[in-house]
Parts: C-alpha cells; structure tokens; sequence
C-alpha cells in the first residue's frame, strides 16, 4: 500500500509546485516571484501530504460519520436562522449568532456522528471478506468461542450454515492476550489466533469482520451485546456471564457446551460398548473407564483389565451431577 501511495503523493506534490508556476501566467505582477509561487505550491502540497499521513488510522466509516453528522448540523443550524427567531433585530447580531449558530451545531453533530461510528456502521455495513447479505443469519463470535476452538470442528462438519462476524475488537483481545506476559494467557491468545487462521481456510464458509472498536476492555461484553442485537445475529460464546448478559437483553446465545451436551449418545441397557479401563473403582473387581463426553462408566469385574480395551454391556443409567452415570459388566470373550 505505501509503494503505492509513495509516487502518488511524489506526483501531487509536483503537481502542486506545477500549478504555482503556472499562477504566475494568470497575475502579471508575479512575473518575477515565479520561483515564491512555486516554493508556496510545493508548501502546500507538503502540507496536504503530511495531513494525509496523520489521518492514516482515518477509515471509510469515520468519513461517513462526519459527512453525516456535517450534513445534519447544517441542516439544524439553516432551519433556527431561517425560524421566526431570528427574522427581526440588529443585521450584525443576527449574522453573527447564525455564524455562531453553524459552527457550534455543525461541530456537535459531528462529535456525536465520531462517537456513535459503530452505530453508524450497523447501517452501512462493512465487511472484510464477503459482501454483506441481510439474508443469511449472522452469529457473532467473542474471544472465549475462538479460544475454545470446537467451532472450527463444528464449521469444518458442513453442518453450520450462518455466517460468522468477528469484531474487530475481538482480535484486538486476542493479539493482547497472545502478548501478555502470562505464558498460560499467552497460549490462549495464540490458539484463539490460530483459530481464526484455521476458520479463513475453511472453503464455503462465510466468515466477516467487523470494524467496530471499543475504548475499555470493560465495555467488550456489553459492545457484543449490542452488535448481536442490532444486526439482529445470534452470539456463540463459551463465557458465561456474557451467555447471561446476552439472555438478559433478550439476544439469542448459542453454547458450544449445550451443543456437546445435546450430541452425546443415549446410552440404554443391555447395550455393548467398548471403553479402556483407566483405574480401579471403589468396590471390590470394578474399574472404571470413561466416554467421549466425558461420562463415567463403572465396569465391575474389570479391574483386573485395567489398562485394556474391553467389551462391556450396560446395566444401568443414573442421572448424576455431572451428567450421568452408567454401569456395566464385562463381556467375556
């Protein structure tokens, strides 16, 4: 981008100290200051050059929002001059207080476009990879889903057909966790970015980014919030006091652990499975073995098989804290 840019600016600086020569031919008095015009063109090219280069953070969204909130003051400030107000009194004090009336109405409304840019956005949308379609249902990802990485799994399935929106304020935590000084945070940062990398490369998947920005970490939760709810999009998160904020503002959550929970297998009795027996159970001859989500399953007469794969038959299903507990009998060969 800056190569680009670099003969650009190089060429509308020429241009500029150009246009001051070529002064001199219209004002006949400055026929001998043609070597000033030019000094003041290339000045003023400079200048133009520097003022772009200080408004390099300056995106497309925060021109619209000043072009918007321009176009609202000066609407308000031309309907109070042209009011009854200010129809009778002094010329002066009436030019001066519509003057006074322009620059402060235009300069608040512009403020308030700045501060509301995000707001904005959600009317205009921009996108990174894909062009928005109102028509696909959005889901909205925060840090904790990315960290977690089950949902590249879950995208890599076919079976997740919504299009995922990442704000920009969500990579912006992940690189600062990924920089922290914390080796266990750090970890999660990098993972959560290599998350991301891993959801890019999935093909058909309609992945956006959302600029959107926030200026206290403390105001992340709430800004997903209100994304989800403005752009009408569901918010998958593993957090769950943000699950809980987001219920509370009526924004449909979507828990990667409810789904994990809602695919485990139902186990019925007399059914045979096959697990690995990691240790001995509380009673005399049992072990104990566990599933894929993470159920216990109390084998007895397996002990003396522990550290095997066997073939066990279900007994009985109990409901436990955790989930369930299932018990089992060996199956001899």
């Amino acid at each position: 981008m800056n190569k680009t840019l670099l003969p650009i600016r190089l060429l509308f600086i020429a241009l500029c100290a150009a246009a001051g020569w070529l002064v001199c031919y219209t004002i006949r008095d400055w026929d001998d200051r043609r070597w000033l015009a030019v000094m003041i063109g290339l000045g003023i090219g400079l200048l133009v050059v520097l003022v772009d280069i200080l408004l390099r953070g300056f995106s497309l969204r925060g021109l619209s929002s000043i072009t918007f909130g321009l176009a609202v003051g000066s609407l308000m400030a031309y309907m109070i001059g042209v009011s009854p107000l200010l129809e009778e009194g002094n010329p002066q004090i009436i030019y001066l207080v519509r003057l006074a009336l322009f620059i402060v109405v235009t300069y608040l409304c512009t403020v308030i476009a700045l501060r509301g840019k995000d707001e904005f956005n959600l009317v205009i949308p921009y996108v990174r990879f894909v062009p928005h379609d109102v028509n696909v249902p959005l889901v909205v990802l925060d840090s904790s889903a990315l960290i977690d990485g089950r949902i590249v799994r879950v995208c890599q399935t076919g079976f997740f057909s919504a299009a995922l929106v990442i704000p920009r304020f969500v990579l912006g935590e992940l690189q600062a966790i990924a920089d922290s000084n914390d080796p266990q945070k750090r970890t999660l940062g990098r993972r959560g970015l290599e998350m991301l990398g891993e959801l890019k490369k999935i093909q058909n998947l309609d992945l956006r980014i959302h600029e959107s920005e926030v200026t206290k970490q403390s105001d992340i939760d709430a800004k997903l919030v209100f994304i989800a709810q403005s752009m009408r999009a569901k918010l998958l998160t593993t957090d769950y006091n943000l699950a809980k904020l987001a219920e509370f503002n009526s924004v449909p959550c979507l828990s990667l652990n409810t789904l994990g929970r809602a695919m485990r297998p139902a186990l019925v009795i007399g059914e045979v499975i096959e697990v690995e027996l990691v240790k001995p159970g509380k009673e005399e001859g049992q072990a104990i073995a566990y599933l894929d989500d993470n159920s216990m399953v109390v084998v007895n007469g397996g002990r003396r098989y522990i550290g095997q794969i066997v073939t066990a038959e279900i007994t009985s299903v109990l409901p436990s804290s955790s989930g369930k507990m299932i018990f089992a009998s060996v199956v001899e060969e």
